[in-house]
């Protein structure tokens, strides 16, 4: 009996080793905080260049627009570690390939019609109490920081941007209740030979600023 009976639990043995090589285990983390931020742009996020003379555009390089400013505010219920980012709404049709510039949309012959970028100046930027801010980077994710210093920021798509109250560190941003700052806009048109403008044609720039926990 026990002779007849050993090959089927081999089989069975072997059966369950190879099920249990066939499957993999799924995890999904995360972390639910009780804090929340909220963003806030000057004049609704609008920047209007108002009507622009296709004569006053430069025929072979680009034409760049007047400085615009914005103040740009991030009230939380309570000190958070978070970072910023901006998203093009417009992907693909800003004329330099760089995650610091943002597409302008296409005339009506599908050209590029320009690009724009938002730049963070430590400087002119307060949060809290703190006397003095500094402003750090990450292109990983969060993973590692830089040297957090008083340069200006462009803020990128796929770069974290945060602001620590502690110069030369790398450990990231501080956890901030209230920030304030004020952002510039700097806005370059395609060359006009790149153009067709036999029409009146909008300029269609278009992100979404998002606030990244940490």
């Amino acid at each position: 009996m026990k002779l007849v009976a050993l090959p089927h639990l081999l089989l069975l043995a072997c059966a369950q080793s190879a099920l249990a090589v066939s499957t993999v285990d799924l995890s999904v983390h995360g972390q639910i905080i009780p804090s929340a931020c909220t963003p806030l742009l000057s004049s609704g996020g609008l920047i209007d260049h108002g009507k622009i003379s296709r004569q006053d555009l430069n025929l072979a390089q680009g034409t760049r627009l007047p400085l615009k400013t914005l103040h740009l505010s991030v009230n939380c219920t309570g000190p958070s570690r978070y970072a910023l980012r901006m998203r093009d709404n417009r992907d693909g049709s800003a004329t330099v390939n760089s995650e610091i510039y943002y597409g302008l949309g296409f005339d009506t012959a599908g050209n590029r019609l320009g690009l724009y970028s938002m730049s963070f100046d430590p400087r002119q930027t307060q949060a809290d109490s703190t006397a003095q801010i500094y402003g750090t980077e990450s292109t990983t994710g969060g993973l590692g920081w830089r040297t957090a210093n008083l340069n200006p920021i462009d803020i990128g798509a796929n770069s974290y941007l945060g602001f620590t109250d502690i110069e030369g560190s790398v450990a990231g941003p501080s956890a901030i209740t209230t920030l304030s700052t004020t952002v510039q806009i700097h806005t370059v048109i395609n060359a006009r030979q790149n153009l067709d403008l036999s029409v009146e044609t909008d300029l269609d720039g278009s992100a979404t600023l998002e606030v990244v926990y940490l």
